[in-house]
Order: C-alpha cells, then sequence, then structure tokens
C-alpha cells in the first residue's frame, strides 16, 4: 500500500490529539502502580502493554470515544509491562505481541485473543541509503546481534548487496530494554533461521543481548536508530514509517527479496492455522510463502475469565467487538492486517463461552 504523507501527519497527531482519550500517550507515568481498580473513577477502561500496536490502538480508542463516550487509557509500556498489569489486575486488559501459552492462561485464568497484525523491521542509519536500498537475510541479522559481523562492508552484508556501497562503519546494535513482545517476535525469527542464536541467546520477550545498547519501546528504538550513525535497531513497521527511518528488504524462507507492505504482510498471515495452539497464540515468523515477509506478527489482548469488574470487562469486549468490525480500514491506512473473519467469529464465541461474571452469566450478551 502507497504510504500516504498526510497519513504521517495524522499519525503523529493522535499522540497529541488523543491526550483528553488516551491518558499516559506513550509512557503511563501518571498512572499509579499501586491502583487496586481495573477501571478509573470516572468508569473509564484502562489497559497497558504492547507498544507495537500502539498507533492503531490510539486512533480505534479516539474514534471509539468520539462514537460511545467511553474513555480507554491505555500505558504503551511493552508487553511484559502489560502481562504483568492484568495479572496484578489494576487494568481492564493487558496487550502483548507475545502469546502466553496454554498451561500459564489456565493457571491466571486469562482468555487470549488476537486483535491485529503487523510487520517487524530492521532500520539502519547509514548514510545515503534510501528504504528498501540494503538487503538482509536472517543468518547475517542474527551474526549483526550477535555481534560477529562488525562493520557495514563485511562481506556478508556485501554479497547480498553487490551493488551498494557500503561504509567500512562500524554497526551500532539497537535493542529494547524493556519486556517486550516485539524483541520476542524478533528474537524467536532469529532462532529460527541461526543455530548460534538459538543456543546462545534464544528467544523471550527478555533476552541477554551480546551486543548493543538499549532503549525502552518500539518508540526508543525509533529514537536510538534515527539519532545514531551506522545505526541498526528492529521496530514494528508503523514506527519505521512514522520517523521516516531507512528499512531493510530481506530474504524470506523462499529465498525472494520482498519489501515490508501490507500485501507480504497479509502473505504470512494467510496460511496461519489459528486453532492450532491455546489462546491463538500463533507466531507468524519465518512463514512460507514466496511473498510472506518473515517478521510478520500478531498482538494478542489479555482479560479474565472471571473479571472483577464483570461491567468494565463487558464494555471493553463491547469496544474489541467494536475494533473488529469498524477497524479494519483504520488498521490497513496504517498499514496493520485486520484479522480474517473466521478468527474473529471464533474469538467472540470464546467470549461468549468463557468470558462470565460471578454468577455464571456470559458477559458477551450484555456486551451486545
Amino acid at each position: 500500500m502507497t504510504w500516504r504523507t498526510e497519513q504521517l501527519v495524522k499519525r503523529l497527531s493522535f499522540c497529541l490529539g488523543a491526550a483528553a482519550v488516551v491518558v499516559a500517550c506513550t509512557k503511563g507515568a501518571d498512572r499509579s502502580a499501586n491502583d487496586s481498580t481495573s477501571s478509573t473513577a470516572g468508569g473509564d477502561l484502562t489497559g497497558a502493554g504492547a507498544t507495537f500496536p500502539y498507533a492503531i490502538y490510539s486512533k480505534w480508542f479516539s474514534d471509539y470515544a468520539q462514537s460511545s463516550g467511553v474513555k480507554i487509557n491505555y500505558q504503551s509500556i511493552g508487553s511484559g509491562g502489560g502481562i504483568k498489569q492484568i495479572k496484578a489486575k489494576t487494568v481492564t486488559f493487558g496487550a502483548s505481541d507475545a502469546p502466553l501459552l496454554g498451561k500459564e492462561l489456565d493457571e491466571s485464568g486469562l482468555i487470549q485473543f488476537p486483535m491485529v497484525m503487523g510487520g517487524i523491521v530492521p532500520v539502519v542509519n547509514i548514510e545515503g541509503m534510501k528504504s528498501g536500498d540494503l538487503v538482509i537475510d536472517g543468518p547475517t541479522l542474527a551474526k549483526i546481534f550477535l555481534g560477529e559481523i562488525k562493520t557495514w562492508n563485511d562481506p556478508a552484508i556485501a554479497k547480498l548487496n553487490p551493488s551498494a556501497k557500503l561504509p567500512s562503519q562500524s554497526i551500532a546494535v539497537v535493542h529494547r530494554s524493556d519486556g517486550s513482545g516485539t524483541t520476542y517476535n524478533f528474537a524467536y525469527y532469529l532462532a529460527e533461521v541461526s543455530p548460534d542464536w538459538k543456543s546462545k541467546v534464544g528467544f523471550n520477550t527478555s533476552v541477554e543481548w551480546p551486543v548493543g545498547i538499549g532503549a525502552k519501546g518500539n518508540e526508543g528504538v525509533a529514537n536510538n536508530v534515527a539519532q545514531t550513525k551506522g545505526s541498526i535497531g528492529y521496530v514494528e513497521y508503523a514506527y519505521a514509517k512514522q520517523n521516516k527511518l531507512t528499512y531493510t528488504k530481506m530474504v524470506n524462507k523462499a529465498g525472494k527479496t520482498v519489501e515490508p507492505t501490507s500485501a507480504t504482510f497479509q502473505a504470512a498471515a494467510a496460511n496461519a492455522n489459528w486453532d492450532s495452539a491455546p489462546g491463538y497464540g500463533v507466531i507468524l515468523a519465518n512463514q512460507p510463502g514466496v511473498e510472506s515477509w518473515p517478521m510478520t506478527a500478531a498482538t494478542w489482548i489479555l482479560m479474565y475469565k472471571k473479571p472483577q469488574d464483570p461491567a468494565a470487562a463487558a464494555e471493553a469486549l463491547k469496544f474489541f467487538a467494536w475494533s473488529y468490525e469498524n477497524g479494519a480500514k483504520m488498521a490497513e491506512e496504517l498499514d496493520y492486517i485486520a484479522m480474517p473473519k473466521n478468527v474473529v467469529d471464533s474469538v467472540k464465541k470464546t467470549w461468549a463461552g468463557e468470558v462470565k461474571d460471578a454468577s455464571g452469566k456470559p458477559l458477551y450478551a450484555m456486551a451486545r
């Protein structure tokens, strides 16, 4: 999909224009960690977690507030923080780009469902390079983040870019410092394509980085890459576009060089079997297909099956249903991918069957 300048302006205005709607626009610093209720005194809903979907969530929150009068206060603090807050019962819902496993969901009394999909992209700051000029494959990316490839004119990079003028400049690696679902998906992909990465680092929301400097949130990584010559990092595609960062092309599992676009994200998601994992916890990295973007990812919502505030939970389900039904075009405009209808239908059945009040009454029935 062609990116339009006016979309960038709209995106940059979300954090400002939605300030009356979304408290704690990017960091959630004003909310006390000692809150003991999942909804605010004024009846607003609260959520916390992933930065990956923040651009589209902001848009949905703003539009939903205008149509319903319901405000949603969301802390964009990273997936790890979102998981902690929902488990502490300080928010109505948590958001994570790293799915919880079935055992953890059962032990915590949580349900999990996907809201939207997007792509993770390598971003670089190399003088003279424009988006799409540089090609990277998975094994080379892993060696860079392992600290084994140290300069931009390394033979492995040069082989992938025979016509490029690569500088002898040292590579400055930038990674997430917080618990991050973006990191989970990025590291998962590297573990898929690099045995060394799998054995030395592995994947999780937080890992022991061999090299590099840490930054908080997709926002922090984007800012650090923008300010550091010779750097490389990884961010959700929307942040790369919003911050006008130089993103790379990648070689996918089929051996084809692809650009990050809505079409290549959709291609990666097309063959996903969403019923193959509890809580729809399907990882979309390194999917087959000649057009598939290799670092495509979904992002999930976490809620209690028996919430302590049933009214807030019912209202949250109403919002999520509204987002599924009305938010696809907004998602596309911001380079995210909406969930397929069959997945949405399945999620709604999950809500109806599993989210209940203390008396056993389904809360999704209250939401409709």
